[in-house]
């Protein structure tokens, strides 16, 4: 095997190791979706959202959270993931807000 095709079947190695490893949730991001439904009835899905920081949701609110990802979540009534309400939405659940109640405005991930 020539010294060329060695580097080249090595650098390419590496970069799968690299690929994989950054694709599979190690602290970066969620894999799988999460989708919810804006107040306004929009259907909005996130895929594989960052599991570092406070997300927002749409302006309007979500009326309805499907946590379809491989991560716990947090839904919060504020735009900045802090306030009493919070409600914790396991793996593969959805939930839906209390008619009368302040539709959800942002969301963090568990990790």
């Amino acid at each position: 095997m020539s010294v060329r095709r060695r580097l080249t079947t090595a650098s390419g190695a590496v970069l799968l190791t690299l690929a994989v490893a950054g694709c599979s949730g190690l602290g970066r991001s969620t894999v799988g979706p999460i989708a919810y439904v804006t107040e306004r009835d929009v259907a909005v899905s996130v895929t594989s959202p960052s599991v570092k920081g406070c997300h927002r949701l749409a302006p309007s609110g979500a009326t309805r959270v499907a946590n379809e990802s491989l991560t716990d979540i947090v839904l919060y009534r504020t735009r900045n993931c802090q306030g009493k309400e919070s409600t914790y939405l396991p793996i593969n659940t959805s939930d839906g807000i209390v008619p009368g109640h302040l539709p959800w405005r942002s969301y963090s991930v568990v990790h």
